[in-house]
């Protein structure tokens, strides 16, 4: 499992930088595009079409609604933030909030504000550029929140190991506690410190700089659980075997369908990006 897990770490880390920094924005979108159908595939399942058949329809209709979003503005994020706020609530409810989106269709609902969002954040941030003293090409904002996410998750598992009584969700995921929450939110303030420092940023700016890295933080948490809730339900330990080692697509990116619509959202009323 270990050798697994770092073979395909070792192909897919390079594949995932050279999408990112080696390829202009169309075919960045037609990069994520692709990955987005094949999680929409694994969502299939979670919200219990199991036959192949109508997996693939369902990724068939995200990509028809990718291609329909695409040159959107900001907006198109909207249904996003509201339902990551939803999504909080049912998690924390959680199994007393199975009834409302036990039906198929209310999680291929669901599916749809998870994946649609996710890709129309990541290239809209693809082909913006984050204005200041200094202007950020938007790929380098990209990288920033994926770390913001990893980071997180790096100070959630050592606080949690160390002072992890008090569990956030165990009905949800037993592992998940409180102080790796806060563990999590103290590494990010850090990492946010630290790129607003080098970049000479000051006063309200290097403050709405961590206030935004926080909430980013914060709604990926919600992201790991709320995939975490719908396997639970469906009884499944992996969304799927695509990532020999990883499990599924879903698995490695469920905080990240968070984070990218939520950041994004918040940069450009916050006037930052361009």
């Amino acid at each position: 499992m270990l050798k697994q897990r770092i073979i395909t770490a070792l192909i897919l880390a390079p594949l995932a930088v050279w999408g990112i920094f080696g390829l202009a924005t169309p075919g960045f979108a037609w990069f994520i595009g692709a990955i987005v159908v094949l999680a929409a595939w694994e969502w299939a399942n979670l919200s219990g079409w199991q036959a192949q058949w109508q997996r693939i329809a369902y990724g068939a209709v995200v990509g028809g609604l990718l291609v329909l979003t695409y040159g959107s503005s900001e907006l198109v994020l909207l249904p996003a933030l509201a339902w990551w706020l939803v999504a909080f609530a049912l998690v924390l409810t959680y199994p007393t909030s199975a009834h409302l989106w036990r039906n198929p269709w209310v999680r291929a609902l669901m599916g749809l504000l998870i994946l649609v969002p996710t890709w129309n954040g990541l290239v809209i941030l693809h082909q913006a550029a984050l204005v200041g003293p200094q202007e950020i090409a938007g790929v380098w904002v990209i990288l920033y929140v994926f770390c913001v996410v990893w980071v997180a998750d790096i100070g959630a598992y050592f606080a949690g190991r160390a002072w992890g009584k008090k569990k956030l969700a165990p009905r949800v995921s037993p592992g998940k506690s409180w102080a790796g929450v806060y563990g999590g939110l103290a590494a990010v303030a850090a990492l946010a410190l630290a790129v607003g420092l080098w970049l000479d940023w000051s006063g309200a700016r290097l403050a709405g700089l961590v206030a935004l890295t926080l909430v980013t933080a914060l709604v990926s948490v919600v992201g790991d659980l709320c995939e975490s809730m719908v396997k639970r339900f469906r009884g499944l330990k992996d969304s799927s075997q695509l990532l020999p080692g990883h499990g599924g697509i879903l698995d490695r990116v469920d905080s990240i369908t968070a984070a990218v619509p939520v950041f994004t959202l918040l940069a450009f009323w916050l006037g930052w990006l361009a």
